[in-house]
């Protein structure tokens, strides 16, 4: 219990703070409209109040998962909202207190005596909070399953005549145990079947931690549909390792049966190995590694040097590999005849500014140097994908649920 009060203590303290800007704010208001603000501010401390009873004594909350999934995320948006308001009316009144210690020992007198909050410091606190607490619930109303086509030409110098126009469908990132409606995601697989591609590659992170996350959904993402192939490889959540389990067994076998996911749903699941196609007589390797990663805090478990065992001669080399660190750091270093590299895993932060032609911009562009989008390095390319789904907060901003569409060209 005492892990709870802690924070429980702080958001107290916030709460009390921010409450008296909304009070003075509303004093000149009728009655009503006072006591609905009391009611409606203090609805949401009592709420998190119980909800941290019955977690402390694990008792199991009477609530579907749509709503404890955005009940969640709507209580992290307040009190995000409500620590902007009161940092900003915290550093007022250490200006305002200091300047009176200051001239309680001696300072200039006639400066600032009667300075106290004004009523611009408290409109400019209270649209500072607004600002996260409607961007962020608008994100998860509006965007959340918002679906959009990603339309990308590559131009390589040695594809086959054979390759010419060649379609590849990309998604990554689904996060199944995110999802709390079915019918959206029904909508982006129809729009992943309406583009009749050649062959669907699916980077990564099935689920977030459990193959049971994939109940119910099976018969939707079942539907996907490929002329030559569906191939899938796995990601750093699919391992399960941010998951308690019982013991070991427990996540080993989880492990296999999410492995017969992926057979159920017809996809082809690559385990450090590869797949040669033969396509209108031009050979194209395609290669799945498990998840590598630059990064310590992540699981390595890819194997490059095994998955690319007998596609040395293949006419066009295609590796699927969820973390696109793995790009910089091994791929285009010792494997330059591998032409395009498929990566997810950034989720584009699910934040972010996004205008084709003038900017593409998120912060997780300072963690990873290759985050969205297309990138190049002599006549290697990488296509990082902005994820199917989300994990955490149940929305977007800016860096919509992507469906990339690939079409390859002869370089002219």
């Amino acid at each position: 219990m005492i892990r709870f009060l802690i924070p429980l203590i702080v958001l107290v303290i916030v709460d009390i703070y921010t409450f008296q800007l909304f009070k003075t704010i509303a004093k000149d208001s009728a009655p009503w409209i006072q006591k609905a603000i009391n009611v409606t501010f203090w609805a949401i401390p009592a709420a998190i109040l119980i909800i941290t009873i019955l977690a402390a004594t694990q008792t199991k909350l009477p609530f579907s998962k749509a709503v404890i999934t955005y009940g969640r995320a709507f209580f992290f948006i307040a009190y995000l909202s409500k620590f902007v308001i009161a940092a900003m009316l915290l550093l007022t009144d250490l200006a305002i207190y200091s300047t009176k210690i200051f001239q309680y020992f001696g300072g200039d007198k006639t400066a600032l005596v009667n300075y106290t909050r004004s009523k611009f410091i408290k409109n400019a606190a209270l649209i500072l909070g607004a600002l996260p607490f409607t961007t962020l619930i608008y994100g998860m109303i509006r965007n959340a399953y918002r679906y959009t086509i990603e339309r990308v030409t590559i131009s390589l110098d040695d594809l086959p005549e054979a390759l010419e126009g060649l379609k590849i469908v990309q998604i990554s990132d689904i996060h199944s145990g995110s999802f709390a409606f079915k019918e959206p995601i029904k909508r982006g697989v129809e729009l992943i079947n309406k583009e009749a591609a050649d062959l669907v590659f699916f980077t990564g992170d099935l689920v977030n931690d459990k193959a049971k996350e994939m109940d119910g959904l099976m018969d939707i993402f079942d539907k996907i549909e490929s002329k030559l192939g569906i191939f899938s490889i796995f990601g750093n959540h699919d391992y399960g390792d941010y998951a308690p389990w019982k013991n070991n067994d427990e996540k080993v076998q989880n492990l296999e049966t999410l492995k017969g996911v992926h057979k159920k749903l017809g996809w082809d699941l690559l385990l450090n190995e590869n797949r040669i196609l033969d396509i209108n007589g031009a050979q194209v390797g395609i290669i799945g590694v498990e998840n590598w990663s630059a990064a310590k805090r992540f699981r390595t478990a890819g194997d490059l040097k095994k998955a690319y065992e007998g596609v040395e001669n293949t006419q066009l080399k295609l590796l699927l590999s969820h973390d696109p660190s793995h790009w910089d750091a091994q791929v285009n270093k010792e494997y330059k005849d591998i032409d395009i590299t498929f990566s997810g895993h950034t989720h584009g932060m699910q934040f972010g500014i996004k205008i084709p032609g003038f900017i593409n911009w998120s912060p997780i562009k300072y963690v990873y140097k290759q985050w969205a989008g297309l990138y190049q390095k002599g006549q290697q390319f990488i296509y990082v994908n902005r994820g199917f789904g989300f994990l955490g907060y149940p929305g977007r901003i800016g860096m919509l649920p992507e469906i990339t569409v690939i079409e390859l060209k002869r370089k002219v």
